[in-house]
């Protein structure tokens, strides 16, 4: 059976399909359970939240599923050097995305508030609520601490975008590693050298990893159907991590207009950009992605880049000038289908069921 091997053991679930974990508001309570009831492993991002909303979230997971699902944090939240450089980067921001200010009549922010780094509060509180899966991007976790999950019984996976990250994750202790290919949508999930050189295809990387590491490896990037997880099988990955399907599902917390454009001509162009919030992530080529798309010095750290360019957002959705919005999007967006999650992961099951029994 295709669907039983070593990581559905490890993570306690029936099919070894992963719901990619959204960060940013784009996880919901909704969608990460909808997978885990029916036998994949819901996935909820939590890095823009305080402890005490993660605590409230596990428990609402908790109230509509007694599966499984992946709770994931972000090891590195930030990449600000020091209040000097960021007023220098804050000056260049300013002269790159004046123009975008202009066209939608608004003043430009003042520069962005300090920011104190969350994730070791939020680790606190993994610690405390014990979730069955965690995660973790953008870095790697102390050896004592993926342990002390252990311990308690958390499985633990982390994310890598080259070889060298997945053969440093496995040094570590970590129980899989999450395969991020360079077709993903949203963060490059990149920690050992800069993003823009870690961009190495999912089913390369899938091989990769496989022919060094002897932990189990989860596919993601470019995989939104049966076919994808057929061919992700072959090549060596034990399980796949689904992201832009889902974030085009009813469920999920992508607004309305994001979604349309999912499932418009427009997916079919996609750009890696750090514009909107300071980190290089993919998503849908717009008119300021195409402008900027070499204005990576031009920008403010991770995350005061998003509070930046938080109101211009915001103002473009209100007077429906998309083109100065970044939506994100992986590249497999055109062969998008399904707009219900519970539709997505039957049609999943029944494509990869039929290529690989």
């Amino acid at each position: 059976m295709w669907n039983k091997n070593r990581i559905t053991e490890l993570l306690g679930i029936e099919y070894p399909i992963l719901q990619g974990p959204f960060g940013g508001g784009l996880s919901t309570v909704a969608l990460t359970t909808t997978v885990s009831n029916l036998g994949g492993l819901g996935g909820f991002g939590a890095y823009t939240l305080s402890p005490q909303e993660i605590y409230d979230i596990h428990k609402a997971i908790e109230a509509k599923t007694d599966q499984p699902y992946n709770l994931n944090l972000w090891v590195n939240d930030h990449d600000i050097i020091d209040e000097e450089h960021t007023k220098e980067q804050y000056q260049k921001a300013v002269e790159t995305f004046k123009p975008y200010f202009d066209l939608l009549n608004m003043d430009i922010p003042e520069a962005p508030p300090t920011f104190e780094s969350r994730f070791q509060n939020q680790l606190e509180v993994v610690l405390d609520i014990k979730p069955k899966v965690f995660s973790f991007m953008f870095g790697l976790l102390d050896e004592n601490i993926i342990e002390e999950l252990h311990r308690q019984g958390t499985v633990v996976l982390g994310n890598a975008t080259t070889l060298d990250e997945a053969i440093a994750l496995e040094k570590t202790g970590v129980d899989a590693i999450v395969a991020s290919g360079f077709e993903s949508g949203g963060h490059r999930p990149s920690f050992l050298d800069q993003a823009e050189l870690s961009t190495t295809g999912t089913f390369a990387l899938i091989q990769l990893i496989k022919d060094r590491v002897k932990i189990p490896v989860v596919a993601a990037g470019g995989i939104a159907n049966g076919r994808g997880i057929a061919g992700a099988f072959k090549l060596g990955a034990d399980a796949v991590q689904i992201g832009t399907a889902f974030l085009a599902t009813e469920e999920s917390g992508a607004l309305p207009i994001h979604k349309q454009f999912l499932f418009s001509d427009a997916a079919k162009s996609t750009t890696l950009s750090r514009a909107y919030t300071g980190r290089l992530g993919r998503g849908i080529t717009t008119k300021i992605t195409r402008d900027v798309l070499t204005a990576t010095d031009k920008t403010l750290p991770f995350p005061l880049q998003t509070h930046f360019m938080g109101a211009l957002r915001k103002a473009a959705l209100e007077q429906q000038k998309n083109d100065l919005v970044f939506f994100w999007s992986g590249q497999i967006a055109p062969l998008l289908k399904h707009k219900k999650a519970s539709t997505l992961m039957q049609s999943l099951i029944e494509e990869a069921s039929e290529l690989l029994q």
